[in-house]
């Protein structure tokens, strides 16, 4: 009989064996309360727990490291966790340990840059990753067995001589800015992010969040002191699991790190745990037709608490899973949340936080957010029933044994609680921790623990369409989540996600003056460029994403008009800005341009290099040396413009004065992006040196090539170009 056919008639026996309807149907005299025949199966106990412990070894110096044999697949792979860092950093710098993560490992090392290491892991198919958090910064490696030999030299060669390459720290700030740009863009990332500064404190560091400002700040030598400062053996546990000898790897081991010397016993930086007031907090978002709501405090517990256990039951019975009191009663019975659940975060080492988290339409925001107090005040006023905590305690040890049903998850673990300074059994602990939990235990940690008067309840969405006034819940705060602008720049990044890229006149500084005065050197002397009157050129576009290849060719009259015609595959299009007019046309239909498309373009026009230099004694134009960025193998200057309110940021060679990379906001399918042009191919024209290349990168993305294929400098120009076409038949 084949497999199919066992099965079948499996089931056909198992069919037989169920009840009728007419048995099903209670006899006269049956008790209510008796339980149907399935509900009376026994259920077996959990087999004992008993997780394979890997072996731990202390050098003299003060490492710990971990030893765990796995022979299942012919892998080894090893993670190594410092002591140190987003809480040591200042907060002027926040952002910083994002970049170090990334630019440790991207960076490369004194002999091998980071792409040269990609493609030495690629032909092992192995890996070497870095990464850094609030606490601690992480390096670690996977590879096939016979491999890793030469990927651990690759791990120790990063380890303690990583190079932070300018130009990859350049990349990381990038991405982190772009991260920034976007980060109002959607619903629940705001209320997140927002509800952990109302729970801990804004300056909080496990709450802080990037800046422009602070990641402008970060500059490589951070990144070379903080390794420096935190990278000792006595900071460090290393974790190595697989396919190895445990003897063999020790010895191994202990030839690379015996020798490093201890360094200066780690110092935590202090955290303030301060939680907002009690109220309504509210942050308007009008493009979505939901809300997204949180109710937080902070919790004084960790899980050092002896309440620990009780807690976690808790939180299954409140918000845990699908039979949850939040699911049941507020998603299920009252159909008023996509998503909802909660409870009170008990991390190792801080302080907890209590949350409740919703996600409901707009027009079930009030009632929704009153239903999430009365199911946290009956936690309170109705405990839990011994059927909720025998179902809660199930679900909790029945998918408990799948966080640790390897043994690198058995590992890593047993890293955390030498990390955080628990006991080595403390996993072992957990499971007789939450049989032993009682419904006498549960009542009295949500008296203890669970304040409905504590809570800070923010709303985002669109109140204009909810359901009663928000003021029904209480006084309203407002709060500002509007993106403060980068260096130099007035106007900020809108709480939709918009940039509007206006700045307010300052003073330049020597410095700033003084690169500028080389640039207009640069492009060819002031008596030349003062000479530009207009230029014309016709280049092509290629590798923009979803466009494809372009021609276009372009005329700009300084200091305020620009025609460019494109012709792609879909047509040809004009379009025109001068200090009367904006718009597009194609043919002889034509429509004005939306104030940001005009403004965009505008902009572009103040920020042209041969504008900028024109007004190198314009007070309206603002030059600011703001310090050093690598460009290729070039150690470039920073100098940011303030161009008449349209800002833009230049790496300029020093020594040529040729502008190197141009990073500024631009207008790009309706959203304002970082735009990041790398200049190159300089050519020498009437005088006026320009690059003949640019390569485009938008929020971190390649943006394709644009390549100058004829210039012209001041030609004749046809008036008529910057004329609107007549409409047909006229």
């Amino acid at each position: 009989m084949n497999r199919g056919a066992k099965v079948m008639l499996w089931l056909l026996l198992f069919a037989l064996t169920l009840p009728s309807a007419a048995q099903q149907a209670q006899p006269a005299g049956q008790s209510a309360e008796a339980k149907p025949e399935w509900q009376q199966i026994p259920t077996p106990p959990l087999p004992p727990f008993h997780p394979q412990e890997p072996r731990r070894i202390q050098l003299k110096n003060g490492m710990v490291i971990f030893l765990q044999e796995d022979h299942e697949l012919p892998l080894i792979g090893g993670s190594m966790r410092i002591r140190g860092g987003g809480r040591e950093v200042p907060a002027a710098k926040t952002g910083m340990m994002s970049v170090y993560g990334e630019a440790w490992r991207t960076g490369g090392t004194r002999t091998r840059t980071g792409d040269e290491l990609d493609d030495f892991l690629e032909a092992r198919a192995a890996k070497v990753e870095t990464g850094a958090g609030v606490d601690s910064t992480t390096i670690g490696f996977d590879c096939l067995k016979e491999d890793f030999a030469d990927v651990f030299a690759v791990f120790l060669d990063l380890l303690r001589n990583p190079e932070f390459r300018q130009d990859k720290i350049d990349l990381a700030k990038e991405q982190l800015n772009t991260g920034i740009s976007r980060r109002n863009d959607q619903i629940g990332e705001i209320a997140g992010r927002e509800a952990t500064k109302l729970a801990w404190g804004a300056k909080n560091p496990y709450a802080r969040q990037a800046e422009y400002a602070t990641v402008a700040a970060i500059a490589r030598q951070d990144l070379l002191d903080f390794h420096k400062k935190y990278l000792h053996p006595n900071n460090v546990i290393l974790g190595i699991t697989g396919d190895f000898d445990s003897k063999e790897m020790e010895a191994r081991l202990r030839q690379a790190f015996d020798a490093w010397p201890r360094g200066p016993a780690f110092k935590e930086a202090p955290a303030n745990f301060q939680g907002a007031r009690p109220g309504i907090y509210f942050i308007p978002k009008e493009d979505v037709n939901q809300s997204a709501i949180r109710m937080v405090y902070p919790v004084d517990v960790t899980r050092h608490s002896p309440d620990y256990y009780a807690i976690v039951a808790m939180n299954e019975v409140l918000g845990g899973g699908f039979a949850s009191r939040l699911i049941t009663n507020v998603r299920s019975k009252k159909g008023l949340a996509y998503a909802v659940g909660g409870g009170i975060s008990v991390p190792f080492d801080h302080p907890g936080m209590m949350r409740l988290a919703m996600g409901t339409k707009s027009q079930s925001t009030v009632e929704g957010s009153q239903a999430l107090k009365e199911e946290m005040r009956g936690m309170i006023e109705h405990p839990a029933t011994e059927e909720e905590l025998r179902r809660a305690k199930d679900d909790i040890l029945n998918s408990f044994i799948f966080n640790f049903d390897s043994k690198a998850k058995v590992l890593r673990e047993r890293m955390a609680y030498e990390f955080y300074g628990y006991p080595a059994d403390f996993l072992e602990r957990y499971r007789a921790g939450i049989e032993k939990v009682t419904t006498a235990d549960v009542a009295r940690v949500a008296a203890k623990y669970l304040h409905p008067d504590r809570l800070a309840v923010l709303v985002v969405g669109h109140d204009k369409e909810f359901d009663k006034p928000l003021s029904a819940l209480g006084p309203v705060t407002p709060i500002d989540i509007t993106i403060p602008p980068p260096p130099g720049q007035e106007k900020p990044a809108q709480a939709g996600g918009e940039a509007d890229t206006a700045a307010a006149p300052a003073e330049s500084n020597a410095a700033g003056k003084a690169l500028m005065a080389k640039v207009v050197e640069g492009l060819g002397g002031a008596a030349k460029v003062d000479a530009v009157k207009a230029y014309q050129f016709k280049g092509n576009l290629k590798n923009a994403p979803g466009v494809g290849e372009i021609d276009f060719e372009r005329t700009v009259v300084l200091p305020d008009s620009r025609y460019t015609a494109m012709q792609a595959g879909m047509g040809s299009m004009a379009v025109v800005v001068t200090a009367k007019a904006a718009f597009m046309s194609s043919g002889d239909e034509s429509r004005d341009l939306s104030p940001e498309q005009r403004e965009d373009i505008e902009n572009s026009i103040k920020r042209d290099p041969l504008n900028v230099a024109q007004h190198l004694n314009d007070p309206k134009y603002v030059f600011t040396a703001a310090g050093n960025a690598k460009v290729g193998e070039v150690e470039g200057a920073v100098l940011e413009v303030n161009a008449d309110g349209a800002p833009v940021q230049w790496v300029v060679d020093p020594k040529s004065g040729r502008i190197l990379r141009v990073e500024f906001k631009r207008l790009t399918q309706g959203k304002w992006v970082d735009r990041v042009e790398t200049n190159s191919d300089f050519r020498t024209v009437s005088g006026i040196t320009v690059p003949f290349k640019n390569d485009i990168v938008e929020d971190g993305k390649p943006g394709g090539t644009t390549e100058i294929i004829e210039l012209v400098i001041n030609p004749p120009v046809d008036p008529k170009r910057f004329e609107r076409p007549a409409p047909a038949g006229k």
